[in-house]
């Protein structure tokens, strides 16, 4: 993991005693909560329907064990004894006091943690796949390129005041496990035809009330030009995009309305101005960076079988074949650990879930673990003679539901339970979801779907890249939830389309069950629910849900 320098370290320690000063005149009502309001969004507070929310940025999904200690020590002190886990893979404390935030940022700072630029309209939490250095098909380490564009966009002169929020996102394979084109900026690491290492750019895409995919610019960028180019496509966003309109500022409208051909024709021109400047990165930099990478202390294995482990404990036989995933290195495995329980609001982890897994990092994963876009947790290096006891402690904690790309690991945002800007509630519907289908072999029967939900339009829960979505509507003050299907966050990323009216809570139960029941009815061998979906289209699911007899 990177670990801060004295410049780092001083930066994030000012700015929360800066920030508990700005606290303190708020709460002394020096100053008014409209002029409080972009001082505490800029450090990552919120306030919701009940309580202030402050969201601390987990840079591309990495924590090791001491920052999790911390961020559990920080809910069981200042919180309500949990947090949640983030499509932006950050963590979120949803019961703050305001009172108590100049002590919590300075608890952060120990640990090299904050909540800066994790709101307002600036460079967001730079995102990337949760398998990162470890994955079997991974190009190259996308890290590496996430901490150069963190360490380039935090408190970016320019950049600090977009006419809306800006996030990025970074793959390390063809196999896209970090939704690159749902964001603003999308980068895919590949090989040219030469074998060198670039991106392919995709910009424009991103979800809420007007959806888009990314469209690509460029198909390959040399890795040393990643910072030129990325400026180059935020200055013709900060000079074009719009201000008059927050519904219509995102970088996703303005490729929409200028066409993504003439878009990169500016970021060309744009480009070509200052490709050769400063922001030319050296490969002693990357390399330099990279450091901070290497691999871990990986021993040399067998790739054991584990064998007798699973002919001898079906429990645990289930769980390996559901949450484990194929390491680059023989003998280790990548291990995804599901924060989201039958019945239990997906992305919740206790302050002992939390204490417990730092344990289990330090005992078996170098001491660090990656928080996911699906609302969960990754140990990318464990030896696969660790996998049974290692599953053993993880019953012992609730964290070792087998149901990693299954039906019930669900993404949910807080919804109207916690969010003012919300229409519906989300977390009791993924819940009677996921209790409609917890039989385990009815989960595996139905095979790979991602089901996502949010409580409103803002798109907070992914519903629109969801092969199943659901969003929460207000309709004469009831809440309903609209079926959408056909999304997709992967390489061959799609936006989910309505099916039809709306249903209340238990409506909404039913009509998910209808659907999963057409697809079991509809689908060839070994398909899964989106190609089936895309090969018969939507009427065969239409027709089910809203016929009456069905």
């Amino acid at each position: 993991m990177y670990k801060y320098d004295k410049f780092d370290a001083d930066f994030v320690q000012q700015r929360a005693v800066q920030f508990g000063r700005q606290v303190e005149a708020r709460l002394a009502g020096e100053i008014t909560e409209e002029q409080f309001r972009p001082l505490r969004l800029m450090n990552g507070l919120y306030l919701q329907l009940h309580a202030y929310m402050l969201r601390v940025n987990v840079p591309y999904g990495c924590l090791n064990s001491t920052q999790m200690r911390k961020l559990a020590h920080i809910a069981r002190v200042f919180d309500k004894g949990y947090g949640h886990l983030t499509t932006r893979q950050n963590m979120q404390f949803n019961w703050i006091k305001l009172s108590d935030m100049p002590a919590i940022l300075l608890e952060l700072a120990s640990v090299e943690m904050h909540g800066i630029q994790s709101s307002g309209n600036c460079i967001r939490n730079i995102t990337a796949d949760e398998y990162a250095g470890a994955a079997a098909d991974e190009v190259e380490d996308p890290r590496i390129y996430c901490e150069i564009l963190r360490q380039w966009s935090s408190l970016h002169p320019e950049f600090s005041f977009l006419p809306r929020k800006f996030k990025i996102a970074i793959s390390g394979s063809d196999r896209d496990r970090a939704a690159i084109k749902a964001h603003d900026i999308g980068l895919r690491l590949h090989r040219n035809d030469a074998g060198e290492a670039g991106f392919e750019v995709f910009v424009g895409g991103g979800l809420g009330r007007t959806p888009f995919i990314g469209k690509s610019i460029r198909s390959f960028l040399p890795t040393q030009h990643v910072l030129s180019y990325c400026e180059a496509i935020l200055r013709v966003y900060n000079q074009l995009g719009r201000r008059d309109n927050k519904y219509k500022a995102r970088i996703k409208i303005l490729v929409h309305e200028m066409g993504a051909e003439a878009f990169a024709k500016d970021v060309e021109k744009e480009w070509a101005e200052i490709r050769d400047s400063a922001l030319d990165l050296p490969q002693s930099e990357i390399e330099r960076i990279g450091s901070f990478f290497a691999p871990p202390a990986h021993e040399k294995l067998d790739d054991d079988d584990l064998a007798g482990h699973l002919s001898g404990d079906p429990a645990f036989a289930a769980w390996a074949e559901q949450q484990t995933a194929s390491h680059k290195q023989p003998g280790y495995a990548i291990v995804n650990v599901s924060c989201s329980p039958v019945g239990k609001p997906p992305g919740d982890i206790s302050a002992s879930q939390m204490d417990g897994f730092a344990d289990l990092a330090d005992s078996y994963n170098f001491g660090e673990m990656r928080v996911t876009h699906n609302q969960n947790l990754v140990l990318t290096d464990v030896r696969k003679k660790d996998l049974f006891p290692l599953w053993q402690k993880l019953v012992t904690l609730d964290l070792a539901t087998p149901n990693h790309g299954l039906i019930s690991d669900t993404i949910c945002c807080p919804g109207l339970d916690y969010c003012s800007l919300a229409n519906a509630r989300s977390i009791p519907l993924a819940e009677k979801i996921s209790e409609r289908f917890a039989d385990q072999q009815k989960q595996k029967d139905i095979g790979e779907i991602y089901l996502n939900m949010s409580g409103c339009i803002n798109a907070c829960g992914h519903h629109h890249i969801g092969n199943i979505g659901i969003v929460g509507v207000d309709k004469k003050n009831s809440e309903l939830y609209q079926l959408m299907l056909g999304g997709s966050a992967e390489e061959d990323a799609s936006l989910a389309k309505i099916l039809g009216p709306g249903f209340d809570e238990d409506g909404i139960v039913d009509a998910v069950e209808k659907v999963i029941n057409t697809y079991i009815e509809l689908r060839e061998a070994d398909e899964k629910f989106i190609d089936t979906y895309r090969r018969v289209g939507p009427d065969p699911f239409k027709e089910k849900v809203y016929s009456a007899s069905a």
